[in-house]
């Protein structure tokens, strides 16, 4: 803690609870640059001293608001004006980079299950709910937000799928040949471009088993600062093709069932979209872990890089047997990335 100053916490700490003398230990980190905090206010008083590095960079803040608000801030008060279920904000001192939450304990979904495999079924059937309940709630309101001014357009899918190429492939030694660099690129564009048309709504951008915490029987939604339009199976794909959870296709295709049932929508096709953009999500995840290692210094996201390309492949070769638009950029994909992965892949 000796490389973070912190003053800003422990003064956040006495404003939220005057006369408290808090004290805190450092929680271990994910993905991100932030930085949390347990924070003992006096029993049974805690809370969650959240730190973002970065502070209120320009870039950070969404600068159709006033007063210019963090992401994480505005976004959190859209979700709870439509009530879906968010951390409470005691305080903040965004100029310094902090905000004091609501402790939601240490229950992800994914660390609850290990605990509780058997309420499964009913965890990820209210995941599902929750989500379209929110998509619904939230059409029409996110106009003039930081998240209707975000999508995934083709340029971000584009990029994702180029990020794979890059840290997937070629930083783990297995590039493209280049006859296949220049298939694997059009069938890239393709694809961007297929899911860029995809119907399309409120996305969290990462729903899933480690961004879901369970407390009093609900489930809340936490690292949503990211949330911009995108399609309206992203936050599915996210949560049922979940990088860290294993679920055989007949619980998949319920709980899309159960999706497309709650906003009235065509199963079938929503599973068509579903493994569609699984192909993109995935790749891009898969890439990502490396990317984390070797620029970031955490390997904790290799081990999931093999089953999140276990993914792709379930999804590519589901479509390549589909009669759909993509069947042959899928037959073909699943050919290339056999090709460059070899047992990875095929295994």
């Amino acid at each position: 803690m000796a490389d973070v100053d912190m003053s800003p916490l422990a003064a956040l700490c006495t404003r939220y609870r005057p006369g408290a003398r808090p004290t805190w230990t450092a929680m271990p980190g994910g993905a991100s640059t932030r930085r949390y905090f347990r924070v003992d206010l006096g029993h049974p008083d805690r809370a969650i001293g959240m730190f973002v590095p970065e502070g209120a960079k320009p870039e950070e803040i969404h600068k159709g608001a006033a007063p210019e608000r963090w992401p994480f801030l505005e976004v959190r008060d859209l979700l709870a004006a439509h009530a879906i279920r968010v951390p409470e904000v005691y305080a903040d001192d965004t100029e310094r980079g902090w905000l004091l939450i609501e402790d939601l304990g240490d229950d992800t979904l994914a660390a609850y299950l290990l605990a509780h495999p058997a309420e499964r079924e009913a965890l990820y059937a209210r995941a599902v709910r929750d989500l379209a309940r929110a998509q619904a709630a939230l059409r029409g309101a996110i106009a003039g937000t930081v998240v209707g001014a975000r999508s995934f357009d083709f340029d971000l899918l584009r990029w994702e799928i180029d990020h794979f190429r890059e840290w997937g492939l070629d930083a783990r030694g297995r590039a493209l040949s280049a006859d296949d660099r220049v298939r694997f690129d059009a069938i890239g564009d393709r694809l961007a471009a297929r899911i860029a048309h995809l119907p399309s709504g409120f996305t969290h951008r990462d729903y899933q088993s480690r961004n879901l915490m369970v407390k009093d029987g609900a489930l809340v939604w936490i690292d949503f600062q990211d949330a911009l339009v995108g399609p309206r199976v992203y936050d599915l794909v996210a949560l049922l093709n979940d990088s860290y959870q294993s679920f055989d296709r007949a619980f998949v295709e319920t709980r899309v069932g159960e999706f497309a049932a709650a906003c009235g929508v065509d199963a079938r096709e929503l599973v068509q979209e579903f493994d569609l953009v699984t192909v993109q999500r995935k790749l891009k995840d898969a890439g990502r872990f490396v990317f984390i290692d070797q620029k970031k210094g955490n390997p904790a996201f290799l081990p999931f890089v093999t089953p999140t390309i276990h993914k792709v492949r379930a999804s590519v070769r589901r479509l390549a047997d589909a009669r759909a638009p993509e069947t042959d950029d899928m037959r073909e994909l699943d050919d290339i990335l056999a090709r460059t992965l070899g047992p990875e892949y095929a295994t």
